[in-house]
């Protein structure tokens, strides 16, 4: 189903949780509502669910409007960032806990079960207690649950945030394999760059109550509208004034290295500098500089074949040059 979200506005006193917000999900799409503390996202994921009421807007669902529809009749599927499993159920249990509810017949819950726990790879720890499981099998137990009665939105409110770096590596990819197997139309709130851009068809930035812009990973990553959206969907440092990407900049020892095919002639965009400290950040290496010019200081990173060829030390004079600036649309 495709949602629909038109002029929201929603007040905490004060503060305007939504300004005026406008989106629009299209059907079987994974969306991500990414933005820092206090943006908005979650408040507008809690509007969509039916959660949380607004001041003033209409919230539209497969071309119905369910404003004042409540949360458990507008057929949406919710998992939050701490999940609160049944501690005297089992996963196999706990999954089943929605169709029991809805009195689907033993043969129709056990299938859908069955598939289930296949899908999210819990088969094996069926019969084990949420206490018994890591964080990550606990959230993909609370995905089936959700799941399991088909619901036509599936809203995601952080459910990673609160496990550690490699298991949610893990289950963003997994979630993104998930979703092309279920098809289900997701909204993800994650205030986690690498993840929204990892997972995502499309993201929504917020910032203050309003949303910045709506597009693919790509749209907004290479063609962000203004400087908020290019410094929160990644690192961003200023060079001669301009919005770089520390690894859209070359380095090298003399000017002519540093610009584009060896050409040997100076030109305004080459930067004098001093390297303060080069940090390995694995593959890549980070160079932070200090501007001989203007005293700024800004990074570059490079990849660590470069920083092997290079052997770049904290106190030598080197050139940069960015290779490509932010042209901002919009």
């Amino acid at each position: 189903m495709s949602i629909s979200v038109i002029g929201a506005n929603k007040r905490y006193g004060d503060f305007a949780a939504l300004d005026n917000v406008s989106i629009d999900i299209p059907e079987g799409s994974l969306t991500s509502l990414l933005g820092p503390s206090g943006s908005g996202k979650s408040t507008l994921l809690r509007a969509i669910a039916g959660l949380d009421s607004l001041d003033s807007g209409t919230v539209v669902i497969n071309g119905t409007d369910v404003s004042s529809v409540s949360p458990q009749k507008r057929d949406i599927g919710f998992v939050f960032q701490h999940y609160a499993a049944f501690k005297h159920l089992n996963v196999r249990d706990n999954i089943a806990f929605g169709l029991k509810i809805r009195k689907r017949s033993k043969a129709d819950i056990d299938k859908k079960v069955d598939e289930l726990l296949d899908i999210v790879g819990l088969t094996v720890f069926q019969k084990r207690f949420p206490a018994q499981l890591s964080g990550g099998q606990r959230q993909r137990m609370a995905l089936a649950r959700a799941l399991a009665v088909d619901p036509q939105v599936l809203l995601l409110d952080e459910p990673f945030g609160a496990l550690d770096a490699k298991v949610r590596d893990d289950l963003r990819k997994w979630l993104r394999r998930l979703h092309d197997e279920v098809h289900v139309t997701t909204v993800l709130v994650t205030h986690d760059q690498a993840e929204a851009l990892d997972v995502s068809d499309r993201i929504a930035v917020l910032n203050q109550g309003r949303i910045e812009q709506v597009g693919s990973p790509d749209d907004l990553y290479d063609r962000p509208v203004n400087p908020f959206v290019a410094s929160f969907l990644g690192s961003t440092v200023r060079v001669n004034g301009e919005l770089v990407r520390p690894h859209d900049i070359r380095i090298g020892r003399n000017p002519e290295i540093a610009l584009p095919g060896g050409d040997a002639a100076l030109d305004t965009g080459v930067v004098k500098a001093t390297v303060k400290r080069v940090v390995n950040l694995g593959f890549e290496t980070r160079v932070e500089l200090l501007s001989s010019a203007t005293g700024d200081e800004f990074a570059a990173q490079i990849t660590r074949g470069d920083q092997n060829a290079l052997h770049l030390q904290p106190g030598e004079t080197v050139y940069a040059r960015a290779t490509k600036v932010a042209a901002f649309e919009g």
